[in-house]
């Protein structure tokens, strides 16, 4: 009689035991979309920026940034191709940036630009570590953008358009407008005489 007892209870937890599998499990929860912490604010330049040296900074930024991503995603291969393919013009535009050095500190412009290089890959390197993940499926994106353009000479207009995305190791505030030359009045022309 135990024996019978003990086999029915055994059925009936068995019979409890497969209708709580056939039950659904619950769906999963949505999947939640990640928004990185804001990234601090980079400090105020300690100079005014002119509107090419302004590109410029954003072609460093662009390029640090790449330069990032080929380290952190092991897209060597991706970097290379990008430097080869833009070389003149990221060199053109490391000039332009030197001259925003140069105007501003003759004596110590190479360590104020070599202070802001290193400052710009730090900041790249935090947003990398921010995202996490994500930096390596934007970033690898940007590559594939930016061989994409048309015509190398196209690189300032793309890096502008990163600004927002990639983040500076300055903050830089525009340089006023330069007084326009005053305009000198033409002198008059000299009168012949006439022979008499």
């Amino acid at each position: 009689m135990l024996r019978t007892a003990l086999a029915r209870t055994a059925a009936l937890s068995l019979v409890a035991l497969l209708a709580a599998c056939a039950k659904e499990a619950p769906p999963p929860p949505p999947p939640v979309a990640y928004v990185p912490p804001p990234l601090p604010e980079p400090p105020a330049a300690p100079w005014c920026v002119r509107p090419a040296e302004r590109t410029a900074f954003s072609v460093a930024a662009l390029k640090s940034n790449m330069m990032v991503a080929a380290i952190s995603c092991r897209a060597e291969e991706k970097y290379n191709a990008f430097v080869t393919r833009y070389r003149p013009s990221l060199v053109q535009q490391e000039k332009t940036a030197e001259t925003y050095f140069t105007r501003n500190d003759k004596r110590r412009w190479q360590q104020t630009r070599d202070e802001y290089v290193t400052g710009l890959a730090n900041a790249q390197t935090q947003r990398a570590v921010v995202l996490g993940d994500q930096f390596c499926a934007r970033t690898l994106g940007e590559f594939d953008e930016v061989m994409a353009l048309t015509k190398p000479e196209d690189l300032p207009n793309f890096a502008e358009t990163k600004t927002q995305s990639i983040p500076q190791a300055l903050k830089f505030a525009e340089c006023p407008p330069e007084p326009a030359a005053p305009v000198k009045a033409a002198a008059p022309a000299p009168t012949k005489k006439k022979k008499k």
